[in-house]
């Protein structure tokens, strides 16, 4: 019996011991799980992935300028450089807007005779490390496209299916600082099973890669993406219309709980400023992507913004929300038919709050305190992001604005008393 006893101890010390250290794992995002391969640090008899937050990328969620969805496959080197002067000049980059990232079309349609992924010579002919030298040179980051295929989405172009290790050498020998890496053409195997290969590749390669999922939503990479990657896209391709752009929205907001510092939903690019929607539609685009912690790229033509695109792409107090340390993900709290109340908590015992709009004629919209978590009987100082004022009058159980067709009011909700 005592030697029973002992053992029984020890088993129960163990398994104490045991508890703990996973406990520690799971408490912070930032610890590396284990440093090679075969590290066997585990719990129901699975090896734990090493977290790509290892590459302390994406605390808040990127910000920057991405090719695609104004110039589609038609860029060369001469409209990167470009894009990195104007977000310089239009002082864009001094508020946070760093990446500057080629798409789709960038390289040859065929390796090197060593297998080495190569910058189409016609339209990249100084190569890309050229190019990543004069983005850093003005204080920028280059970002870079692939697949997770055999071929990128063009099909003008390898994928990176099979070259992984390879592929990834050769971008951060070039500078590269971040990945957007899609899904097109692939073997028909789970993206679960592809993507990480790309994250252990970037990894070894000891240069911060930021690591961009492009998987378009399919296997709900919310889910398993944290592990994985930076981001994830949580919908399909974004075009230049209410209707695209509030439908993930509303896509991508189903997934909030899974967004936090270092892993981020990704409703797709920004659309704001290429032309296919109102000035207050673009209001409301931007505010719901800086709400939902989405990342802020810019998807138009950087070099000839208008004074409407710059005043909402240059919004301070809207970018803060998006980048507030505490990186929490807002939410639809209450909507009655086109009427929406999205609230998420920030820094600082505050509150973001965007009542929405979506139907054909101005409303009033009220977010009320029990639906975003003040208590009943608070008093709450208003500011206004939009206007850029602080309201006089204070708020006591509900704060209701009138809001136009298609278009958004935007708070943060202090409590004072």
């Amino acid at each position: 019996m005592g030697n029973r006893v002992d053992h029984t101890l020890v088993r129960l010390l163990c398994l104490l011991i045991s508890s703990l250290m996973v406990t520690g794992v799971a408490s912070s995002r930032a610890t590396i799980l284990g440093t090679g391969a075969d590290d066997k640090l585990n719990h129901n008899n699975q090896p734990l992935r090493r977290n790509l937050l290892a590459n302390s990328l994406a605390e808040t969620p990127a910000m920057g300028w991405n090719s695609w969805n104004h110039f589609w496959g038609n860029i060369n080197e001469d409209i990167i450089k470009a894009a990195a002067d104007a977000l310089v000049s239009s002082g864009l980059a001094k508020l946070g807007y760093i990446y500057v990232n080629i798409d789709d079309c960038w390289g040859e349609q065929d390796r090197d005779e060593k297998g080495n992924l190569q910058a189409r010579n016609t339209t990249f002919p100084s190569g890309i490390k050229a190019l990543a030298d004069y983005v850093h040179g003005k204080g920028l980051k280059l970002g870079i496209y692939s697949s997770a295929g055999y071929y990128t989405c063009s099909k003008q172009m390898p994928g990176s299916l099979g070259y992984e290790d390879q592929d990834a050498k050769t971008f951060a020998s070039w500078g590269v600082d971040y990945l957007k890496y899609d899904n097109c053409y692939n073997d028909g195997s789970k993206p679960m099973d592809r993507y990480p290969v790309m994250t252990r590749a970037l990894m070894n390669t000891g240069r911060p890669i930021y690591y961009s999922l492009c998987e378009w939503g399919d296997m709900h990479p919310a889910l398993w993406g944290d592990k994985v990657g930076n981001s994830w896209r949580t919908t399909g391709d974004i075009e230049d219309t209410w209707d695209s752009m509030i439908s993930r929205a509303d896509e991508n907001e189903a997934f909030a709980k899974y967004a936090r510092p270092g892993g981020w939903n990704d409703p797709d690019m920004l659309e704001v400023g290429n032309g296919g929607m109102t000035k207050d539609e673009y209001i409301v685009h931007f505010s719901i992507w800086a709400i939902s912690k989405a990342p802020l790229l810019l998807g138009c033509d950087v070099r000839n913004m208008t004074d409407d695109t710059l005043e909402i792409v240059g919004n301070k107090e809207v970018i803060a929300v998006n980048q507030d340390p505490l990186g929490i993900q807002a939410k639809k709290v209450r909507w009655e038919g086109d009427q929406e109340v999205w609230a998420g908590p920030l820094s600082g015992y505050r509150i973001a709050l965007l009542l929405v709009n979506r139907g054909p004629w101005r409303y009033a919209v009220t977010a009320k305190w029990e639906d975003i978590g003040i208590p009943p009987n608070s008093v709450v100082e208003a500011r206004d992001l939009w206007e850029h004022k602080t309201l006089t009058k204070q708020f006591v159980g509900n704060l209701s604005a009138m809001v136009g067709s298609h278009a958004c009011k935007m708070y943060i909700l202090k409590p004072i008393s």
